[in-house]
């Protein structure tokens, strides 16, 4: 892989509105765009091929569409007023008509989504991100570690990442480990083996799974959270050492210091929102989740805590949802090990609300069988709608028992949002 520049910013077809630091001011819109629908353009414009960015499509389309009207109405002008009709560029007249066709669709075929972490480039057709990748030491070796979270707005503002305040309630506890920077260079006490292979057996019905394992584990004293010397608190797991790296890494480049990530796809407030899964506190769920075992984050407080007085925020997690890959109401464990996708997991809070944090409180959630037989068990997008799902007795913890935490731990911070 090379480092990201124009040519790999330009294949995620996206377009950053808003200025600012390395991703746009925080909450900048990206605007997502087919690329199919201006294709050919370059061959067409006065017979001169120009290469036409992506991420630059729909705004010259829309620039160059003014420019036709205005040719168009001076054509007709001049036919009007002089005896022989005028001679125009017939290439030009084609190119700009072709654009402003071609602007129509990609303004019908445009996303719009709130970026969080400002320093992320999203691609939207294979649903990851390249984020900046940072170097430290554990151990005498080198580790190799992502930031997307901060304590502080200064911290945040620095790193181009999400601002969670409730990250300070964990301080104290074994759920950060307290790091040292020398050089500008971070020294770990713990890292993670990423040795093991993953492993992961669905079930008869998918979810609970016959068998699992994950494919990366903290040593002792690992967690993704860290404080630094100043007390500042820092989303930082890691990604890649000497051992091997992430399950969902795609590919990096130290050189350039950019790392690609799988994002997973879920809710938050009735809207789409990206993340990226890195640790759970939980074996089974890391495995599932194909992330770090890293059970010291379940020492955040605290289960069941959703408030400003927590580390936490809720997320729910349906166990029993509907399955079939092309089924608009499939949800849940039992879907995503079956069909291999997302399970769409609810999250309570966004990046852009003061009781975000990136810790999740799983609250595994079961559809009874009354609801499943009335076919209420439908795609669930808002975590408050879930708890009334649980008030009217439609769904249940696994087994079930009362919905609750879980006592589960995931540690996924929010990327973009669909607006």
């Amino acid at each position: 892989m090379t480092g990201i520049g124009l040519p790999e910013f330009a294949a995620a077809k996206e377009i950053r509105i808003a200025a600012g630091s390395p991703g746009g001011t925080r909450g900048s819109l990206v605007h997502r765009t087919d690329s199919n629908a201006l294709r050919g353009v370059s061959d067409l414009f006065v017979g001169v091929p120009v290469t036409i960015p992506s991420i630059l499509q729909a705004e010259i389309g829309r620039a160059l569409a003014v420019s036709l009207r205005e040719t168009l109405t001076m054509q007709t002008h001049l036919e009007n007023t002089m005896t022989k009709p005028s001679q125009i560029n017939k290439q030009t007249v084609l190119a700009l008509g072709a654009l402003l066709s071609m602007t129509a669709l990609a303004d019908s075929s445009i996303e719009t989504r709130r970026l969080f972490v400002e320093s992320a480039v999203e691609n939207s057709t294979d649903h990851t991100v390249s984020l900046p990748l940072h170097r430290g030491i554990s151990g005498g070796q080198s580790v190799w570690y992502v930031i997307l979270d901060a304590s502080s707005d200064a911290a945040a503002r620095q790193y181009g990442v999400n601002r969670s305040d409730k990250l300070r309630n964990a301080k104290g506890t074994v759920a950060v480990q307290k790091v040292t920077v020398a050089d500008g260079v971070i020294q770990f006490p713990a890292t993670v083996d990423f040795s093991s292979e993953r492993i992961v057996i669905p079930g008869p019905a998918g979810f609970p799974p016959a068998g699992v394992q994950p494919g990366a584990t903290g040593a002792p004293g690992y967690s993704p959270l860290i404080e630094l010397p100043d007390g500042t608190l820092l989303n930082a797991p890691h990604i890649a050492n000497e051992s091997g790296q992430a399950d969902k890494v795609v590919s990096f480049d130290t050189s350039a210091g950019r790392v690609v990530y799988k994002e997973t796809e879920g809710y938050a407030n009735g809207k789409e929102v990206y993340y990226v899964s890195t640790d759970a506190s939980d074996f089974a769920a890391a495995a599932l989740e194909g992330v770090t075992f890293a059970p010291q984050l379940n020492a955040a407080p605290f289960a069941g805590g959703d408030g400003s007085n927590s580390a936490r925020a809720t997320l729910v997690g349906f166990v029993n949802g509907q399955t079939g890959a092309d089924n608009p109401q499939r949800q849940g464990f039992s879907s995503a090990l079956l069909d291999g996708l997302d399970p769409l997991n609810v999250l309570r809070w966004t990046p852009n609300q003061g009781r975000y944090s990136p810790l999740w409180d799983v609250n595994l959630a079961e559809w009874t069988a009354a609801a499943v037989a009335k076919g209420t068990n439908l795609l669930q997008t808002d975590v408050g709608s879930a708890f009334d799902l649980a008030k009217n007795h439609l769904i249940t913890a696994p087994g079930g028992g009362a919905f609750k935490a879980s006592g589960i731990v995931v540690n996924c911070p929010i990327i973009s949002q669909a607006e």
